[in-house]
């Protein structure tokens, strides 16, 4: 089914049944202490779709509006971003808001940190200076481009609609709700149990380092949530029977709201998911996340109800396993 070299947690279910599920790698190197079905692993950006939740349901409580626009919402002083952006458009990546890692030009997401510590990151707010000063990347609206920024301002959204911090906020109103007892933000010098330290390749000297001084100290509405592969199939499964939004905003999440579908594979966007384009049937929507010595993603596909989430805790390829998923269970 899968690459005898993946490190760290696959699981596929269908209709609540596990079809497969593989554990390996170690989750401390040094020490020889292996993964297991409860390790709590990084996941990265994946956590966009959390914020995108949150958001969806202050849009259901009739706190905010997909309209409503940061200079109403935000009260700060926005610099040279277009307090017209809507909260619709910082969704779906088409605000043009400056992006503080910007995909397109920068390869490497440690690359922010050398001038600027990693540690200092511990809420959303502390990223402010590595984007408030630039100007707009284009007009709102104007197109899709994937956007980190847009996201951390979702998250401060709901710190200013709900007087709590983000993560205090998807705590109670996400993961408590779906039972998903082993998910939240930690902070990298202050984790948990059961967290998986995370490790890059150094060719020079063909050992492994972790990734701490490579990612956000701790995760904003960008990404950096810790997970559990079974915490992740509560979420899908509380998500698609209407316990977080109504089934109608869930319609509307897990359909294509913007980007042009060019690179197939990739697909279109929803709201803090992706979609592959399926002519055969319902479109597969999937979500993920890549950083240093983390690689995850998360896929459901309702034409047969299945849902699988792979994650590894060093930066294995989640995605070419994904395809093998695909092809030899989807048909």
């Amino acid at each position: 089914m899968t690459d005898s070299n993946f490190r760290g947690n696959i699981c596929i279910v269908k209709d609540g049944e596990i079809l497969y599920e593989k554990v390996s790698g170690f989750a401390d190197l040094a020490n020889e202490i292996l993964n297991t079905i409860e390790t709590r692993f990084a996941s990265a950006s994946a956590g966009k779709v959390f914020v995108a939740v949150g958001i969806l349901q202050l849009i259901e409580q009739g706190k905010i509006k997909f309209e409503d626009t940061l200079g109403k919402l935000l009260d700060m002083d926005l610099h040279n971003i277009d307090g017209a952006v809507t909260v619709e458009q910082l969704l779906t990546h088409t605000s043009g808001v400056p992006d503080y890692f910007d995909e397109s030009v920068m390869d490497e997401y440690e690359e922010l940190w050398v001038d600027y510590p990693n540690y200092k990151i511990r809420h959303n707010s502390d990223l402010l200076p590595l984007f408030i000063d630039k100007p707009m990347m284009y007009e709102r609206g104007e197109k899709f481009q994937y956007n980190n920024t847009g996201y951390v301002l979702l998250a401060m959204i709901i710190e200013k609609v709900t007087g709590k911090y983000f993560d205090e906020y998807l705590q109670e109103r996400v993961f408590d709700v779906c039972g998903m007892k082993s998910t939240g933000y930690y902070e990298l010098d202050r984790l948990p149990a059961r967290c998986a330290n995370n490790y890059i390749y150094c060719p020079e000297t063909k050992d492994f380092r972790t990734n701490i001084f490579s990612v956000d100290v701790k995760g904003t509405g960008a990404g950096g949530a810790f997970i559990t592969v079974k915490d992740i199939i509560n979420f899908w499964t509380n998500l698609i029977d209407g316990k977080l939004i109504s089934k109608e905003l869930v319609a509307k999440m897990l359909s294509k709201q913007s980007g042009d579908g060019m690179d197939s594979e990739e697909g279109y966007y929803g709201y803090g998911v992706w979609i592959i384009d399926n002519p055969e049937g319902e479109d597969f929507v999937y979500f993920q996340g890549c950083d240093p010595g983390v690689s995850f993603i998360s896929e459901y596909n309702p034409n047969n109800h299945m849902i699988s989430v792979l994650v590894s805790n060093y930066g294995d390829n989640v995605w070419k396993e994904m395809r093998g998923i695909r092809e030899k269970l989807y048909k």
